[in-house]
């Protein structure tokens, strides 16, 4: 996979978007400092300016459906986590695809597919790794990087080398054998454990006490409630609480 270096950009997604559809085969692109990085439903990354990895991997995922199209982002995800495991960082995935080391956010991931018809033709994963940063000033809840957790500094050239090369990896597994992607998606899920939490329904601002039932290969949470009740999710349509809110 070629790798491109930049020293500021507003937004790698947007640089790759606007450029995706001249390139040949797929490639990551990492910025030293992104000025307007994009996260979900429409929030501003932080990112201190060399400190972390934002960068964004254009990728064709030949042989998957647009039907399948969520095991890119799982793939995805489980890459982040091979990423972190030999820095010292052992992390979940907080459906869908957002990287948790205990309940503190490590990284984001945004992931965006141009279809046409029954082919995906090409996926965009914008991926913004908090390797190095030491104090966040947003008012996101939970931040936390590699070095506060370890005490380590990063190379955020070689940390975009590997995430490169295990997106390779994965996206392989995805097209190879989906289903046991699936279910290794499924065993390292934050919150996955059985247990009772709080999740606020966004569609009726009820919040309740709930359990992860399962996730279907197509993306979607089901939940089951303290009467055992199971609710059933769109990305965007629940969120998780933290015990603190």
């Amino acid at each position: 996979m070629k790798i491109i270096a930049l020293d500021s950009v507003d937004s790698t997604n947007s640089w790759l978007s606007h450029r995706a559809k001249d390139m040949d085969g797929e490639c990551l692109v990492y910025a030293l400092e992104q000025t307007c990085g994009r996260g979900q439903r429409g929030n501003v990354w932080e990112s201190e300016p060399g400190a972390n990895l934002t960068a964004s991997l254009l990728l064709h995922p030949d042989g998957i459906e647009p039907a399948c199209q969520f095991v890119v982002s799982e793939a995805v995800a489980l890459a982040v986590v091979d990423v972190l495991r030999p820095m010292g960082v052992e992390a979940k995935v907080k459906w869908p695809n957002d990287i948790y080391a205990g309940d503190s956010k490590i990284c984001g991931i945004l992931i965006e597919n141009a279809v046409m018809g029954r082919m995906i033709l090409h996926s965009i994963a914008g991926v913004g790794i908090n390797l190095n940063q030491m104090m966040f000033l947003s008012d996101a809840p939970n931040p936390v990087s590699v070095r506060q957790l370890t005490g380590k500094t990063q190379g955020v050239a070689e940390a975009a080398s590997l995430l490169a090369a295990c997106v390779s990896s994965r996206l392989g597994d995805a097209v190879s054998d989906p289903d046991r992607l699936h279910q290794e998606y499924l065993s390292l899920l934050w919150r996955g454990d059985g247990k009772m939490y709080p999740f606020s329904d966004r569609l009726t601002g009820e919040t309740y006490m709930g359990r992860i039932h399962g996730i279907a290969p197509d993306g979607m949470l089901t939940i089951a409630d303290a009467e055992n009740v199971l609710r059933r999710y769109a990305f965007k349509e629940v969120e998780f609480l933290l015990e603190n809110q």
